[in-house]
């Protein structure tokens, strides 16, 4: 393996693989029992976990909400499409007829429940006297606002009816296990998906402060819902009591896959937590700064991984998404150093308002782009990302991954072989 490119596209993709649900959820399945088994499920890996399920299982009886984009073949498990990041009524019309089919669970019943990120926006059902247009300005408000994702899915679980342990409580009496992929930090299980497996403890009163700490107004519906009392499953809720949610996948373990990959490549290896959080352009700078003191110490073939889930504030009308923004924020900031070379996408395929996973940079992206009259400070300020690595060609498109283990972000500080010119575009 040679070139800084390379490593870095092998590092993402061994992240990627080792999440993916054809491999994780065989050995998460217990043996099939003998009765009746629902399978249902939400997210932009949810298709694909089905797959896995079908192909250990044989055929079942279920449906499945994911992704425009992101269906997969199955035998018996009905996949619905639906969009994401903001709700459509595809989703709502799905989630209700999921809640019809839990609905008819007996005791002796089986429900696997299969979760992973996207959930919050494809399992839709708005409380009662909120429309689902909205949810959905809610929704897009938080999206632009930076909020970060456990503070968006606190606000959700309040707003839905099937979120916060609302769906394992629709399957009652049935026995529920839940298996999901997080999408995360921290890998809480409530926080997945929005948790609708999983009792909630928060209160409505505090999702309408986290609406006022983000400057997002609500409709007056949203309001009043938010002024009353909760309709989540409380802890100890006996509706749950026979319900285990299961996280089979994570981002740490992606990361540690990518490390062995580094290592492998001669290769030292420096990994900051799989749970960064925070502005993509300010978390940029602080990671160029981290690589000059890596650079003064002499660091070559030496690697940073970072994992997690960055947020970005809307100020332009450009299209971008946090791994990108992170990308050009850290080349700006990076200012040309020589030997450094570095790749963010996210592991869905998907980044921010892009069919794109993410982009790559090296010591000559800011120099190639002024070359081109693209202005790199101007693409930040203006939340346009994606087209400014467009036009160097250095955006990495994968297509749906079918999994989803949140961000993923190498930075290479190569030594003599590794070569210094061009970033090594992964397209």
């Amino acid at each position: 393996m040679s070139g800084p490119g390379v490593l870095l596209r092998a590092l993402f993709d061994r992240a990627v693989a080792e999440a993916d649900p054809i491999c994780v959820i065989p050995g998460a399945l217990p043996p099939r029992p003998a009765g009746r088994v629902l399978v249902v499920g939400a997210g932009k890996a949810s298709a694909r976990m089905a797959e896995a399920v079908e192909a250990a299982w044989g055929p079942c009886e279920g449906l499945v909400i994911t992704r425009d984009g992101h269906a997969r073949p199955c035998a018996g498990i009905e996949i619905v499409e639906a969009a994401h990041p903001v709700p459509d009524a595809r989703g709502v019309a799905a989630t209700g007829r999921m809640l019809r089919l839990l609905g008819g669970a007996g005791a002796d019943d089986l429900v696997l429940v299969l979760i992973s990120g996207g959930a919050s926006s494809l399992l839709v059902a708005p409380v009662a006297g909120v429309s689902l247009e909205e949810k959905r300005a809610v929704t897009r408000d938080l999206l632009a606002s930076g909020a970060p994702i456990g503070e968006m899915n606190a606000v959700r679980k309040h707003l839905s009816a099937v979120k916060g342990g609302r769906l394992a409580a629709a399957a009652h009496p049935a026995r529920v296990l839940a298996l999901a992929i997080s999408d995360v930090p921290g890998d809480r299980p409530g926080d997945i998906g929005s948790g609708p497996t999983v009792a909630e403890a928060g209160t409505p009163e505090g999702a309408a402060a986290i609406l006022r700490r983000w400057g997002v107004v609500p409709p007056p519906s949203v309001a009043r819902a938010l002024a009353a009392p909760s309709g989540v499953i409380a802890p100890g809720d006996p509706r749950l009591a026979r319900c285990e949610t299961r996280v089979i996948a994570a981002p740490a373990r992606s990361l540690e896959a990518a490390a062995e990959v580094a290592r492998a490549a001669g290769c030292t290896v420096e990994i900051l937590g799989d749970a960064l959080e925070g502005e993509a352009l300010e978390v940029a700078r602080a990671h160029a700064e981290l690589v000059r003191d890596r650079l003064a110490s002499g660091a070559t073939g030496h690697v940073i991984l970072s994992g997690g889930e960055l947020t970005v504030t809307r100020r332009g009308d450009g299209v971008g998404g946090p791994n990108a923004e992170y990308a050009l924020a850290l080349a700006l900031a990076l200012e040309g150093a020589a030997g450094v070379h570095a790749i963010a996408c996210d592991t869905d395929g998907v980044d921010g308002a892009a069919e794109v996973a993410g982009a790559v940079i090296g010591p000559d992206t800011l120099a190639r782009a002024r070359a081109l009259d693209r202005d790199p400070a101007a693409a930040l300020a203006g939340n346009d990302s994606h087209g400014f690595f467009a036009a160097l060609g250095d955006q990495v498109i994968t297509g749906p991954t079918l999994t989803n283990v949140n961000d993923f972000r190498a930075i290479l500080l190569a030594g003599p072989g590794w070569g210094t010119t061009g970033s090594g575009a992964t397209g």
